[in-house]
């Protein structure tokens, strides 16, 4: 039987407690980088000091989070964030509660997360339902977000081909970019969701997976000659079985 390594615990963990590394990083202090790298096999043997922030967050050992014991039994319908239960799939005959809003998902728009791919035409018959809380929390108005499927491979180990993700169209400008945030854009008529960082001299492009999609660097006067719109920040993901 082939030991269990960090990697394989954590991302076991993310997909259980349905939280993302971003909102790992955010909790924990624990860089995103070294996120990246732990979730990708290229740290595999993390700092204890990263290791116990991360432990103490989802309430297990460090031991167990290095794999050398067994998984305690938890129960599936417990993540530790309830306000993600308020999510789910749902049809135009399913009631909406008071305390939830109803947010297109279209499901024939995909964002790509590699070379990209042009846009496909927009449907909105499938919708999916958040909590209001939970979007209040991200500081998305209502009816400024959308929820779109990300293709490609250029974010792993974060986003997987296929995911979802929710994009907040109110937050669409450079002055509101926060560094390192995932956003989706259009590039030149292909939708793409990358991590954006704000230049002295114009904006950067970043891939998870750096090893085969380098950084792309674009200056302010080369942005309107790509054709480079921001569309809006993504404040929530998930991965939806097909």
């Amino acid at each position: 039987m082939s030991k269990r390594t960090v990697s394989t615990v954590l991302k076991e963990l993310l997909i259980r407690h349905q939280i993302s590394a971003m909102t790992l990083h955010r909790s924990t202090g624990v860089p995103q980088s070294t996120l990246s790298r732990i979730l990708s096999g290229k740290i595999v043997d993390p700092s204890d000091r990263h290791i116990s922030r991360i432990a103490e967050y989802f309430n297990i050992s460090t031991d167990r989070l290095r794999g050398r014991d067994e998984p305690r039994a938890l129960p599936p319908s417990e993540p530790l964030h309830p306000e993600l239960r308020d999510i789910c799939l749902w049809d135009d005959d399913t009631p909406v509660a008071d305390d939830e809003v109803s947010i297109p998902f279209l499901r024939q728009v995909e964002l790509a997360a590699g070379s990209g791919r042009f846009v496909i035409e927009e449907s909105e018959r499938a919708r999916l339902r958040f909590g209001k809380r939970s979007l209040r929390h991200n500081g998305v108005q209502f009816d400024q977000a959308k929820c779109v499927t990300v293709r490609g491979d250029s974010m792993l180990p974060v986003l997987r081909d296929g995911a979802t993700v929710g994009v907040n169209a109110g937050k669409r400008t450079l002055d509101e970019v926060i560094d390192g945030d995932l956003y989706a854009i259009n590039h030149n008529g292909q939708l793409r969701v990358k991590q954006l960082y704000r230049l002295a001299s114009g904006l950067r492009l970043r891939s998870f997976n750096r090893d085969e999609y380098p950084d792309e660097d674009y200056v302010y006067s080369e942005l309107e000659d790509e054709q480079l719109v921001i569309l809006g920040h993504v404040f929530w993901w998930g991965m939806y079985a097909r």
